[in-house]
This record gives structure tokens, sequence and C-alpha cells, in this order.
């Protein structure tokens, strides 16, 4: 049986990412997110749903009791400080294996025109704190896979390729669930993409910008 702690669970790709690791018969989820009466409903014999700040080292360390595996798919202006307290949390708690969702050009590998286009659109703010966060993360004694998602869409498909650190991020786009299904991937089996940071985009999907943009 795998434990596994979501944190950030109302999102849009951790709910899916929570459908699909429970495919898996295999899977605890406990539940992490500010409002826990949003997922309420979701709660079963293999789903705790628990209320709690991602920034506050007490609340993760709490939910990390028997906790195999943390998939964080956090977001907002402090996520550099939620990044230092979920490793704070972890080495505390002795869980070692950490996913976390992160955004494309935090270090500035997409190339050409679309990098142009991103940065344009995510400077400001956006990039230059999820770039920290991962610094935090990469800088930690944790085994991180850390995923770097092209734009998304909400495609009902499962489609995508993936690059390493220091290669060129390739495609402009993929699909959320394409995400999750990277997420359940990894869950699946721990010994994938350890002191990763993995680029995940849709094949054939080059251009200036998502098509859909």
């Amino acid at each position: 049986m795998t434990n596994v702690l979501v944190l950030g669970a109302n999102g849009k790709i951790a709910k899916l990412a929570t459908a699909q690791m429970l495919e898996n018969d295999q899977n605890q989820l406990t539940l992490f997110l500010r409002n826990a009466k949003r997922l309420a409903d979701e709660a079963s014999d293999r789903v705790k749903v628990v209320e709690g700040d991602a920034s506050n080292v007490a609340d993760l360390k709490a939910a990390m009791a028997g906790i195999d595996i943390v998939y964080a798919n956090l977001a907002g202006h402090n996520i550099e400080d939620e990044a230092k307290a979920v490793v704070a949390a972890m080495d505390a708690s002795q869980v070692s294996r950490l996913i976390w969702i992160s955004t494309l050009g935090i270090y500035d590998e997409v190339p050409g025109n679309y990098g142009k286009w991103n940065h344009q659109m995510l400077d400001g703010g956006y990039l230059e704190t999820y770039a920290a966060a991962a610094k935090v993360i990469e800088g930690s004694d944790l085994n991180y896979t850390l995923i770097r998602p092209a734009w998304l869409d909400n495609k009902d498909e499962i489609d995508y390729e993936t690059t390493k650190k220091g290669e060129a991020f390739k495609g402009t786009e993929v699909s959320r669930k394409s995400i999750a299904a990277v997420v359940a991937k990894l869950v699946a089996d721990p010994s994938l993409a350890n002191h990763e940071s993995l680029g995940v985009n849709k094949p054939n999907t080059d251009g200036n910008k998502p098509a859909w943009y």
C-alpha cells in the first residue's frame, strides 16, 4: 500500500491526478487543502481529507504521519515559502519522495520565439517565484521529481513527451490530464525520475505560442 499526501488537492491537475491514482487500489490518499469542505464528498475508506496551510510546517507535519510520497500541486505568490515549509516538514517527518509541479521556463530553457513569448507572459512575479521554489526543492536532500508543464489545456487526452533539465523545452502545450498521468506513473513506480526535473509537452505542438492562445 502506498500512502500519498496531495498538497493543493483542490487544484485542477490535482483532482485529475487523484482520480487516476485511485484507479490503482494500492494507493491511499490524503487530500490537503485550505478549506476541507470543498472536497468533503471525496472522503472514503481510501481517501482522507484534511485542512491546512501549505506554508505552515506544523500543519504539514500533522498530515505526513504514515505518508510515503508527497505530491505538491501548489501555486501562488508565496510558493517559495511553501517549498521551504514542505522541505522542512518532510525532513522532520522522515519522508523523502516528493513530486513537485512547477512550470516551464524556470531555467530559461524554452527556445526561440516561444521562449520570448513565455517570458512576456510569465515574467514579473510568476516565473521568478516558481524558479525560486524549484531552487529550494533542488537544494534539499529530498528525492524529488520536478514537473514543468507546457501551457495547459483541458483536453480529455493523455499524450505527452518529456525533456530533462539541461535540454531545450519541446512543444507549446499539454493537457492537464497528461500531467496527472505523469504524477500517477511516478507514484506507481517511485524509482522513476529520481532527482530529475522533467519538462512535459504534447508532441508536435511546436510554435510561437500555444495554438489555442
